[in-house]
């Protein structure tokens, strides 16, 4: 089984640069499924019902999120049904939506970090209770940290080494030189990277930024344009035993 996971998209450039060269990536890797970081889909910002129908039309299997996914309420309504989107596995059981979902054998699993973000729940004790308690049907797994800390993004992908596919960090949109398979078999990076543009700070523009920096003074930021990067991790993973056997990193410049 082949998975592609991607970084954050991030706004209107994301999502054309995504629907431009997914189709192809797909097929030039062989890839079974695509799992989406969606939380950034929006303006930069969260998602909405149009844009989660672009990024399933580009070829999205499953879309995770994050710590954005509550900004546009509409979305609520799609968390809630069947659609293949999650939040974070590690919010409080009242909040709406699902944390995992289950496709041909994979299950996809979004968990959101602590250190630097907010009070949430332990991933590491979240994860600990899947595990112990698995959907039936479930093959392979694919955990999207979204989460600040690199420290904590490596302990979790060590403290699961063996026991899921893969650990891929989202969040800081930068993408980071770490990938490896772990001793025991999992997949580990601690940042995809983002889809986003590249004339950026993060995919926010530039100036709009700095000006924030040097004043302190809260507003909200504009996506920035021109050229997007695209950033994906494939994961190979061995189907007898659920583990990994290849990461392979893939960046392409989308004008």
């Amino acid at each position: 089984m082949k998975v592609l996971a991607i970084g954050d998209v991030i706004g209107k450039p994301g999502r054309r640069a995504l629907a431009s060269v997914l189709p192809r990536i797909r097929q030039q890797h062989a890839v079974d499924y695509v799992v989406v970081n969606g939380e950034n889909l929006a303006g930069g910002l969260g998602a909405t019902q149009s844009t989660l129908q672009e990024v399933y039309a580009a070829g999205a299997d499953v879309v995770t999120s994050g710590n954005h996914v509550w900004h546009h309420k509409e979305i609520y309504a799609a968390l809630e049904n069947e659609e293949p989107i999650v939040r974070p596995l590690n919010y409080p059981p009242a909040a709406p939506g699902k944390g995992f979902y289950l496709i041909g054998g994979l299950l996809v699993v979004n968990l959101i970090g602590r250190t630097f973000m907010s009070n949430y729940d332990c991933p590491f004790r979240t994860m600990d209770a899947l595990l112990s308690d698995l959907p039936e049907g479930t093959n392979a797994i694919v955990v999207d940290f979204h989460a600040e800390a690199t420290s904590e993004k490596v302990a979790l992908g060590r403290y699961l080494d063996g026991r899921v596919a893969a650990v891929l960090g989202t969040h800081t949109h930068v993408g980071t030189i770490d990938s490896r398979i772990l001793p025991r078999g999992t997949a580990y990076v601690t940042d995809i990277g983002m889809t986003g543009p590249i004339e950026s700070v993060i995919g926010d523009d530039i100036h709009m930024v700095i000006e924030r920096f040097l004043t302190q003074i809260p507003e909200r930021l504009s996506v920035g344009k021109g050229p997007v990067e695209f950033n994906g991790m494939v994961v190979t993973i061995d189907d007898d035993s659920g583990m990994a056997t290849d990461l392979l990193r893939v960046r392409e410049t989308v004008a």
